[in-house]
């Protein structure tokens, strides 16, 4: 009988821990399941009143009592004002007459914002955003992209411009504000834009190619280790990291960057045709005061006061679209931002 009980408990043991097992795994494949069927989410925000707000409360702050009071006051009534003018509005449009507008309506200024990283993975997100833009927008509406980026690989930065080519190809209106830095690649989307702002230490240009490649050879050869490389077409490898280079091989790999270099100049020169390409091609970049002057830029102001410029003409909309991201890409993401961060760090500062 006592071997019968501890038979018992052993089984209740082990079925507890098989059931666990099975739980977790089918949370596991449950939570996956979800991650695979949801990609992202677009964020629509109607960001006048914050902007609004701000106004108002500066405003109160700067009156005494009284004036406060009746300031107070006339915003209330202002605001149901509105109110009611947006519920009639609303029985117009849901009249027979679908073409009737509001002559209150506001038209609207589309925030959109990119930061980009040396791979231009953020583009994906860039892509979504201009989507939901593009599908509503309307000819007296507008865009603004507010972009961040030191510049990166070719081909992504190539892409990311062609996506914000997307409202100059339907003549919609596009600003670029540059409140940090447009560089390279990042500077190659600026310049698709209607019209380019950045603030006055912004860094623009860097209009040029780079490319470095480590060299492990000699190491190598000194620890009696032979590497193999077969390749298929004359070119299909020019420099590498652990084969010996040759000359050939060096002078080609120049040559592509050359090529990259006149596709770059020739797209900057496109969509900004007032410019010396020779004499802003060159690699280097300015701050954007000096930008101006060349033709780089063509206003000089930061993104909020762009934004404020624009908040008694149009309704501000932001738009921003969250792709669901793996903890491991989170990981990779912050390592990259730390190396940029020390790679920017060494450079000029103040």
């Amino acid at each position: 009988m006592n071997w019968f009980s501890q038979y018992s408990l052993f089984l209740a043991e082990t079925a507890t821990v098989v059931i666990a097992i099975l739980v977790v795994l089918i949370f596991i494949l449950s939570q996956r399941r979800k991650s695979s069927t949801i990609a992202g989410r677009l964020s629509v925000k109607d960001i006048s009143q914050e902007y609004e707000q701000v106004k108002d409360d500066m405003l109160m702050s700067s009156m005494d009592e009284v004036e406060a009071k009746q300031f107070n006051k006339e915003l209330k009534k202002q605001k149901k004002l509105e109110k009611k003018q947006a519920k009639q509005a609303a029985k117009k449009k849901d009249s027979s007459d679908e073409n009737a507008k509001s002559s209150d309506a506001k038209p609207k200024l589309f925030v959109l914002s990119f930061n980009g990283s040396m791979d231009a993975h953020e583009v994906e997100e860039l892509r979504q955003e201009i989507t939901a833009v593009l599908a509503i927008i309307k000819p007296e509406d507008q865009v603004v992209v507010k972009l961040e980026s030191p510049g990166g690989v070719v081909h992504g930065y190539g892409l990311a411009a062609s996506q914000l080519l997307r409202f100059r190809t339907r003549n919609i209106p596009f600003t670029a504000v540059v409140d940090k830095v447009a560089a390279s690649g990042g500077y190659m989307m600026a310049c698709t834009a209607s019209k380019i702002v950045a603030a006055p230490f912004a860094i623009v240009g860097s209009i040029g190619v780079v490319a470095q490649i480590p060299n492990f050879n000699r190491l190598l050869k000194k620890h009696d280790v032979d590497i193999e490389l077969q390749t298929a077409g004359e070119y299909k490898r020019t420099l590498t990291m652990f084969g010996e280079n040759t000359d050939q091989g060096r002078q080609k790999f120049k040559q592509e960057l050359e090529e990259t270099h006149l596709l770059f100049k020739d797209f900057v020169k496109e969509y900004r045709p007032n410019i010396d390409i020779e004499q802003v091609a060159t690699g280097e970049h300015w701050f954007a005061t000096q930008a101006k002057e060349k033709g780089l830029v063509d206003e000089i102001s930061t993104s909020d006061d762009f934004i404020l410029s624009h908040l008694d003409t149009h309704k501000i909309i932001a738009v921003n679209y969250q792709r669901k991201q793996k903890l491991s890409e989170k990981l990779s993401k912050n390592v990259v931002k730390g190396m940029e961060r020390l790679f920017f760090r060494q450079g000029n500062g103040l």
